[in-house]
């Protein structure tokens, strides 16, 4: 014993300073593309690239809508990239009369993972925040095997027609107040798979959503964030971030 607590005074703490601090450390983010100004002809050309649509010619240049961006880099030599991770979105179509969560249960939260037909890459990439880098539970947060102690509902995958019922069996055995944190593009818009015979399309199409965390698959720190959004204990940013809104102001 005394020699595994010799080993943790040298070893120091190894556990993710966000949110109280940036982290800083390499290759926690896959990164993700920046919308920019640029030429009619290349406009068109790099929304060819895409094969979701996420990126789309406007106000001279491209924007990126990050909640159809699949991480596929077609885009790579021609869009910057940023590295950073607090991707999480409000939903602004969500009832906020839920608000009565934030104070209630913003360092006491129990969390339902849902896979909706996910590839496996989300649910994993969520699975990270339960261990010691991450370790949710230093924010208050914790994972709970049954939606009846559940305060949000993580979920993930483009919602595929077998599991359309369970996911609303699941969110209607949740007691109010309760949030839906919906994770990865396939989980926001259906992502390559789009609204089809075989999946949904999206979790909004059956449960209310009031937080998207894009990314494909989104990185830990990306889920955390998103988790803490969900409590108003982090600001939100928008899904189509950047260039557009300050076009947008420019031509009012």
């Amino acid at each position: 014993m005394a020699n595994w607590v010799l080993k943790g005074l040298r070893s120091g703490i190894k556990t993710s300073p966000y949110p109280s601090r940036d982290d800083g450390t390499r290759g926690l983010s896959p990164g993700r593309p920046r919308g920019q100004a640029c030429g009619k002809s290349e406009a068109e050309m790099l929304a060819g690239l895409c094969p979701t649509k996420a990126i789309e010619p406007r106000f001279g240049g491209v924007v990126v809508d990050h909640g159809q961006c699949v991480h596929c880099r077609r885009c790579d030599t021609h869009l910057d990239w940023e590295s950073d991770y607090e991707w999480a979105a409000v939903n602004l179509d969500a009832d906020r009369a839920q608000s009565k969560l934030d104070a209630a249960f913003g360092r006491s939260l129990h969390i339902r993972f849902v896979d909706a037909g996910a590839c496996g890459a989300c649910m994993s990439e969520a699975r990270q925040i339960n261990n010691p880098y991450y370790n949710l539970h230093r924010l208050g947060f914790f994972i709970t095997p049954t939606p009846r102690m559940a305060d949000v509902l993580l979920v993930a995958g483009p919602l595929s027609d077998a599991m359309r019922l369970p996911l609303r069996k699941a969110y209607e055995a949740m007691p109010t107040p309760k949030r839906v944190v919906a994770i990865g593009a396939c989980a926001i818009g259906g992502g390559i798979f789009e609204p089809s015979f075989a999946t949904a399309g999206g979790v909004a199409s059956i449960i209310p959503v009031d937080v998207f965390i894009p990314g494909c698959p989104p990185p830990p720190l990306a889920i955390l964030h998103g988790l803490l959004v969900a409590v108003k204990r982090k600001p939100p940013v928008p899904l189509i971030p950047g260039f557009i809104q300050d076009a947008e102001e420019a031509c009012r």
